[in-house]
């Protein structure tokens, strides 16, 4: 498999509305070819028939299978996290914003299934991008709660250890109910018990010694 940097695979292409518009038109394609059958049985010629383009076309924007497939996982956390972002900016609190923030994560997740089953099927097919994946979201994730343990609204702690914790809740919260079972919607039940989980684990508690 090629070893191009994930994080850089954009920018191939007419530079050129309609060229934007043929690769929107590529990936939505690609994302519905590997979400339904997988990255091994997908293929370019399906690709783009799903597109409504020739299949050379696609050499211009991606020169492989794999390429593609890379820039879907990068555009799968680009999307979700300015998705989860825009759905939290009215939270008063960080821990009100991770209660949204869950739910609004897991209705991503049933809004773009396929997204979600080619960022899980990453980590077999090139584990360099679903690395970068969970990095890069972490990463982000970590500056946010740092600046909320300095509003005192998040007890202190290694914030990385934090967000992979929380990034754990969510991440698996979605494999219930999209992987695990035929329910992708969650009862209110698991919702509570979750935030729940999230409230006592990093909302701050009793000073030590007090």
């Amino acid at each position: 498999m090629e070893k191009t940097r994930p994080g850089l695979t954009q920018g191939v292409g007419p530079a050129t509305e309609r060229g934007e518009r043929t690769r929107r038109n590529l990936l939505a394609a690609a994302e519905v070819e590997f979400g339904e059958k997988g990255f091994h049985n997908a293929s370019i010629s399906s690709i783009t028939q799903r597109a409504g383009v020739a299949q050379g076309t696609f050499y211009l924007y991606y020169r492989s299978k794999e390429e593609i497939f890379r820039a879907l996982v990068e555009h799968m956390n680009r999307t979700m996290r300015r998705y989860l972002s825009e759905a939290i900016e009215g939270a008063t609190h960080r821990v009100e914003a991770e209660r949204i923030g869950l739910e609004a994560f897991l209705r991503f997740c049933r809004e773009h299934e396929n997204l979600y089953r080619i960022v899980l099927e990453s980590q077999f097919v090139d584990p360099e991008a679903h690395r970068w994946y969970f990095q890069t979201l972490a990463e982000g994730y970590a500056e946010r709660l740092r600046a909320a343990q300095g509003r005192g609204e998040v007890r202190s702690g290694d914030p990385y250890t934090q967000a992979l914790a929380l990034i754990g809740i969510a991440f698996f919260m979605g494999k219930r109910h999209l992987i695990f079972s035929d329910d992708c919607v969650p009862e209110p039940d698991a919702l509570a018990a979750a935030a729940e989980i999230i409230q006592h684990g990093i909302a701050p508690g009793p000073e030590k010694g007090a």
